[in-house]
């Protein structure tokens, strides 16, 4: 595997081109390794060594949801013009909308809008409401206005790098992120995966950027506008999406080998 960060003894050629490694070296080996040196390196250093050393083309996802805002700068400040990929449900907080207009109006996004081939009063049309229907039809309406956009996204843009803000911190399910994930010649790179949302409010303040307009609500995590929940509700951060049925959508566990 090409990507195999060298050990250095300053901050600044920590971040050089990466050493080929010999035939014996497993790609699991060397993604490990890639792992343990991310450990060490700010996000800002993260996002520096991944533009420059793995595949492009590079995407950044985001949802616009709570603190969106910190990856969003974080990455468009060092590749400016970066498609940023947001996956419009039809079905967001007008808030959101909004959230997004200030955002790339800011940080002059090239925001690119991916949404389900079929309009959602066309799906409510001929399947209900599906996310009132169990799981079955949360994972169904998923699958439809979430994870087969941001998978045609993927493919359209011919991602060979997807940028993604995912933090341990967030849910139970997200514990165990890498900073760097690989399947087939694609890779995903969580450069905030270590932070704390003391991490998160300290650079929100830092830079003069707001969290969503929702937050200042109880609203921990955002989605649409039908099954999002404020903690305060619930109870349990675990319990403010999808009913308290799940946390993810699937959209992050899109199989990028396949696309």
């Amino acid at each position: 595997m090409n990507a195999v960060i060298d050990n250095q003894d300053n901050r600044d050629t920590r971040l050089q081109a990466p050493s080929v490694c010999d035939e014996a070296t497993t790609r699991e080996a060397a993604l490990a390794h890639c792992n343990r040196v991310f450990a060490d390196l700010t996000p800002h250093e993260r996002v520096e060594w991944s533009l420059a050393h793995l595949p492009g083309n590079h995407v950044l996802s985001s949802s616009f949801g709570a603190q969106a805002a910190v990856s969003l700068h974080l990455v468009t400040q060092v590749a400016s013009n970066i498609p940023v990929v947001l996956v419009d449900t039809g079905y967001l907080f007008t808030e959101t909308y909004r959230f997004v207009d200030e955002l790339t109006e800011r940080l002059q996004l090239n925001l690119q809008v991916y949404r389900s081939r079929i309009s959602p009063a066309w799906q409510e049309a001929r399947f209900g409401q599906r996310w009132q229907h169990g799981i079955n039809g949360i994972d169904a309406y998923n699958e439809e206005n979430k994870v087969e956009p941001m998978r045609r996204a993927l493919r359209e843009l011919d991602a060979g790098t997807w940028f993604a803000g995912l933090r341990r911190n967030q849910t139970e399910s997200r514990a165990e992120i890498p900073y760097l994930a690989r399947a087939g010649e694609r890779w995903k790179v969580h450069a905030i995966a270590d932070w704390s949302d003391r991490d998160v409010h300290r650079y929100l303040r830092a830079h003069d950027l707001p969290y969503h307009p929702l937050w200042k609500d109880g609203y921990v995590s955002i989605g649409d506008r039908h099954s999002t929940r404020p903690l305060q509700d619930v109870g349990d951060e675990e319990l403010t999406r999808f009913n308290g049925l799940k946390r993810e959508c699937g959209l992050h566990e899109i199989d990028l080998s396949e696309l």
